[in-house]
């Protein structure tokens, strides 16, 4: 059996499943009551995209920040980085969102809930991001350095032709993969009533009561967004051979 035909037949496994799922519900299947909404949903779908990608830039600019502060030479810094990345990994992103909203954003008279919901998206990926710069900056072996001395490099140089290129091939899957988590993670702003595609969909649900065709709605279009992000993902895998 072939790769191709492989993939066909698992495709096909899913969609009989996913098929089989719906057939055994007790109410007819019919996304028709959704028509209305679909100003609302498709605002959603745009809202969760503009949050996503204004969360990635922030958690780049600030994971960024984190991961010089890790390599500092001062031993507070490294301890601060190391100790807010537990902290972060020790926290649900759902709790987070809150804390961020509803405790840290008061405390410094700001009560801008998406602004504040968007800082916590941004916060939650920052050592996720700083760890892919560590792993990418890490890629540039010892003897490269000394190489750029021995030829003498200068500053630009050394960033031009030798550094960036190297890192950005290692940055950039797992960037884009972090980008999936952002996307997916956002439909956690619906507890904010922010109108992402999980919370337009929730009041489409809630006018029409078709719950299933709802779900099955969402979860289509949430792959829509993920999957080009995952094959993207292994075609600059597969063509930088990373």
């Amino acid at each position: 059996m072939n790769k191709i035909l492989s993939y066909i037949l698992a495709i096909l496994t899913i969609a009989a499943f996913v098929t089989f799922v719906i057939l055994r519900q007790t109410s007819d299947f019919s996304l028709a009551s959704y028509e209305p909404y679909k100003g609302l949903i498709s605002q959603g779908l745009i809202n969760t995209i503009y949050v996503s990608i204004i969360s990635l830039l922030g958690s780049l600019v600030l994971g960024f920040v984190f991961y010089l502060l890790s390599i500092s030479r001062f031993k507070y810094f490294n301890a601060l980085t190391d100790v807010f990345t537990e902290i972060i990994y020790g926290t649900p992103l759902l709790v987070l969102v809150i804390i961020t909203t509803f405790l840290i954003g008061p405390a410094f008279s700001t009560y801008n809930r998406i602004v504040l919901g968007i800082s916590a998206l941004i916060v939650y990926m920052t050592p996720y991001m700083k760890n892919v710069y560590k792993s990418a900056f890490s890629s540039i072996s010892e003897e490269q350095y000394m190489a750029m001395d021995l030829f003498g490099f200068t500053p630009y140089q050394r960033y031009r032709y030798i550094i960036i290129p190297q890192v950005v091939r290692i940055l950039m899957p797992p960037l884009m993969n972090n980008f999936s988590m952002i996307i997916k993670g956002s439909a956690l702003l619906n507890v904010l009533s922010y109108n992402e595609l999980y919370y337009s969909i929730v009041v489409a649900q809630s006018k029409t009561f078709a719950f299933i065709e709802g779900y099955i709605l969402m979860w289509v279009l949430y792959l829509l967004i993920t999957l080009p992000l995952s094959q993207a993902t292994k075609y600059i895998e597969k063509r930088w051979a990373i």
